[in-house]
């Protein structure tokens, strides 16, 4: 224990970023395959243990031999239109199981694996084509969903980033641009982002939460909440060093929330200790602990899924366990969300696992962005340009006010970031 306690799992140790892209990479693989059996008729069960089981499988691959834990940090979960949460549902109930995916519909697959407790988790949202129209087109309001939510996910990242980060120059001319500039608080981030969501008519989904990341939790210290409820707000702000991962939810309707009746299946193990009383609670909980340490899990990972149903009562009850309820919108309405871990470095914010790059030439809408501020902030690059190898960077379209002409699609510009 005390040759652990001297280990350091801050971004300083090398081997501690590697580990964080070595799970990003199993999970943006698992993202792409899931994603890719997303159509028409696909029962959301059976997609989410294709998922976990692929997880699995790329997870044996890496670190063979070695004595550190490594396992899924996110379950594969599939939410439907206006579903916001995280959404796996169980075999052994019938009628949940039976879901499909249906045409027109927001889908929303989110997954994650870890390297020696270092996680990612990522999320991306696909709209269920019809079989006869699969290359047409996306209509104008899912599209300002999907724009919306683009680029309200790109804007946070921007201000995310800490003051002078990227300035150049002598360390002198460094300290003068940070102090210089003022960290976005997070009543300034939340304004900025609202006047995204309604230059598309949308809104930020209520309590949108991000986390900072740490070994072992995906639940830090510090949060940045946007679109807070009453009584509710962020803690911390972003730092060199840190790991977070970064939500982002938006809705065609108010943005509010409603608790659905189904029954809460995805779970995640607390620091409360609590004497269990009934066996069976004792047996689950012990089965938790050695498949998942305190990364969320769906009740179909264990061995017995009806005996875990029962199982998990008092763990919840008892608060050693959190149960995650099915939340949705209020209204109704579809629901786009993003997921992305990222990690802040000196040289500026690397995204570890992402959702893929949308393609903005198939999103009509007459629709755009036209703050000042916004716009240039949208601008500005995510990292330095340290003149690394530059095979896997991406182009990124400008959201520029003509963001709706078809000759802005030719119009690209490098981005620093990965």
């Amino acid at each position: 224990m005390a040759e652990e306690a001297q280990v350091d799992y801050s971004l300083n140790n090398p081997d501690t970023l590697t580990k964080y892209k070595s799970a990003a990479q199993i999970s943006q693989k698992a993202l792409e395959a899931v994603s890719g059996w997303c159509v028409e008729g696909a029962k959301i069960v059976d997609l989410c243990a294709r998922g976990d089981k692929l997880l699995e499988e790329e997870i044996a691959k890496v670190y063979k031999g070695k004595k550190i834990s490594k396992g899924i940090s996110h379950p594969t979960t599939v939410s439907p239109d206006s579903y916001i949460t995280p959404y796996t549902p169980l075999i052994s109930d019938p009628e949940e199981a039976e879901t499909k995916l249906k045409v027109g519909e927001f889908i929303k697959v989110q997954l994650g694996a870890q390297i020696d407790g270092f996680g990612t988790i990522v999320c991306d949202t696909l709209v269920i084509p019809s079989k006869q129209n699969e290359g047409n087109k996306i209509p104008s309001r899912q599209a300002d969903l999907l724009l919306a939510t683009h680029w309200a996910n790109e804007l946070l990242l921007r201000l995310m980033l800490p003051p002078g980060l990227l300035a150049t120059g002598t360390d002198e001319e460094k300290k003068k641009a940070a102090a210089s500039q003022k960290q976005y608080t997070q009543a300034k981030i939340n304004s900025l982002l609202e006047k995204v969501a309604k230059s598309y008519d949308c809104s930020i989904v209520e309590s949108t939460t991000c986390w900072l990341f740490e070994r072992n939790e995906i639940e830090g210290k510090k949060k940045i909440i946007l679109s807070p409820g009453e009584g509710v707000k962020g803690e911390g702000l972003p730092e060199v060093g840190d790991v977070w991962g970064i939500e982002m939810g938006l809705s065609l309707g108010t943005g509010k929330v409603k608790t659905l009746p189904n029954r809460p299946t995805l779970h995640r193990r607390t620091t409360t200790t609590y004497g269990l009383k009934r066996p069976s609670s004792r047996a689950t909980l012990s089965e938790i602990v050695k498949k998942f340490g305190q990364f969320p899990f769906s009740l179909r990972q264990l061995d017995d899924e009806r005996a875990a149903k029962v199982g998990v009562v008092e763990c919840v009850r008892g608060n050693v366990l959190r149960q995650y309820e099915v939340i949705a919108d209020k209204d109704s309405e579809s629901v786009a969300r993003l997921f992305t871990t990222v990690a802040i470095t000196k040289n500026g914010l690397t995204r570890l696992s992402a959702p893929p790059e949308p393609d903005l030439s198939k999103f009509k809408t007459d629709k755009k962005i036209v703050d000042e501020e916004i716009l240039a902030i949208l601008e500005q690059p995510l990292a330095k340009n340290t003149g690394s190898k530059t095979k896997n960077k991406k182009k990124k379209k400008k959201p520029a006010k003509k963001a709706d002409d078809d000759d802005d699609d030719d119009d690209d510009d490098e981005s620093d970031d990965e």
